[in-house]
């Protein structure tokens, strides 16, 4: 988070989200009010003013002429792909699997992002993955995170654009404990056709070795669909669906202290709606967030999956300005309750952050946020949000 969650909030704020990756990228710098959107998701209602938007009067929005955020229109649809796997592709090895599947991908949070959910049968059994695009209106990049479901760990971001109809986007990683870099390349593109191909580099892009290609070729549109009606959930696991009850739309009452850990005792009012869709077979949902109050207009989407391996909660956001997902949050949930810890920066000193949210009745449910800079010993709430379902 940054300086503005301590003060105005209508000042242009660069964002600075990275992830851990399919490479490993360290986050250096912290956005506080990552930590407020990071809650949000948890929530799924809180607000993140710096990241939704640069200038209260919306004088923040791109005036170069090319617009980016239609380039991965061609994608959406159903697809059947072909997908040919290097299995070592920086060794002399030459082995290959080879895999059959289906592709869907649409349109959510107004066309600003696009999900990705992917499932493949080869050799060594079924296998699907999820991927969310998101579009940086600021530098008319893309980015695309990915989850696995073997692992269910979210990789870092790879980022790019197009150029003359064909997308490129990269990220450094470390492949074998070695530094590399990764391309992901969209091209070949037809109506009804189009190619995948990721490589990797281990010479600082002086050569590159294909690890992955896929040909997908449409097999139908888009059906109607209702996203928050989802499929049914694919979890065996109880704490797999600790977040059922949050499904749906909600209107959400927010109070945020403005000065935490100050001895502040001002708190500011928004009211909003999120709508919560189960994705990706119920492994995880997507929170859509739009709220006003007296600093302006919010936007939020929030992405939250389950990890079967380590039994946690996974949470990460994006706002409208920023193309990336952040650093991801992680927690478990006991006896109804549900509870994240973090730590982040503020002001040049790190603080713990905690997130809790629990379900009140089946219409209505409350959320806190609190900062501790003694170690845990006190905690300062400074976010309260109460949930009540839309009919």
């Amino acid at each position: 988070m940054t300086d503005v969650y301590c003060g105005s909030i209508d000042q242009t704020v660069a964002a600075k989200m990275t992830n851990g990756a399919r490479p490993n990228r360290n986050q250096k710098t912290t956005d506080r009010f990552r930590l407020v959107a990071l809650f949000l998701l948890m929530c799924t209602l809180c607000w993140q003013p710096d990241r939704a938007f640069s200038l209260a009067d919306g004088s923040d929005q791109a005036t170069t002429a090319h617009d980016g955020q239609h380039d991965f229109d061609f994608n959406n649809g159903v697809w059947h792909t072909h997908i040919r796997r290097v299995l070592d592709p920086l060794s002399a090895s030459s082995d290959v699997v080879e895999l059959e599947g289906t592709v869907t991908i649409r349109p959510v949070w107004g066309g600003r992002a696009k999900l990705e959910e992917i499932e493949a049968d080869g050799p060594k059994g079924h296998w699907e993955g999820l991927s969310l695009f998101l579009y940086n209106p600021q530098s008319h990049q893309w980015s695309q995170s990915f989850l696995n479901s073997k692992n269910a760990v979210l990789t870092g971001s790879l980022v790019g654009e197009f150029h003359d109809g064909r997308g490129e986007l990269y990220q450094h990683d470390t492949y074998h404990d070695k530094s590399i870099f990764v391309r992901a390349v969209w091209s070949e593109i037809t109506p009804n056709s189009h190619r995948y191909t990721e490589s990797f580099s281990n010479d600082g892009g002086k050569t590159w070795v294909t690890s992955f290609d896929a040909h997908k070729t449409r097999e139908k549109d888009l059906p109607p669909s209702d996203m928050a009606a989802g499929a049914e959930p694919m979890s065996a696991d109880p704490d797999g669906h600790a977040f059922d009850f949050d499904l749906g739309t909600w209107h959400t009452q927010s109070s945020r202290l403005m000065h935490p850990l100050t001895g502040s005792t001002t708190w500011a009012d928004l009211e909003g709606q999120t709508v919560v869709h189960r994705v990706w077979g119920g492994r995880a949902n997507l929170a859509e967030y739009v709220g006003d109050g007296p600093a302006g207009h919010v936007q939020l989407l929030a992405l939250r999956w389950f990890n079967p391996n380590t039994h946690e909660w996974n949470l990460d956001f994006a706002t409208p300005n920023v193309g990336t997902l952040g650093e991801p949050g992680v927690g478990q949930c006991k006896d109804g309750r549900c509870e994240f810890y973090d730590q982040e920066e503020i002001n040049g000193r790190q603080i713990w952050v905690r997130f809790s949210i629990w379900k009140i009745s089946d219409d209505s449910a409350q959320s806190e946020q609190a900062f501790s800079d003694d170690g845990g010993k006190t905690w300062e709430v400074n976010w309260i949000n109460k949930y009540t379902r839309a009919n």
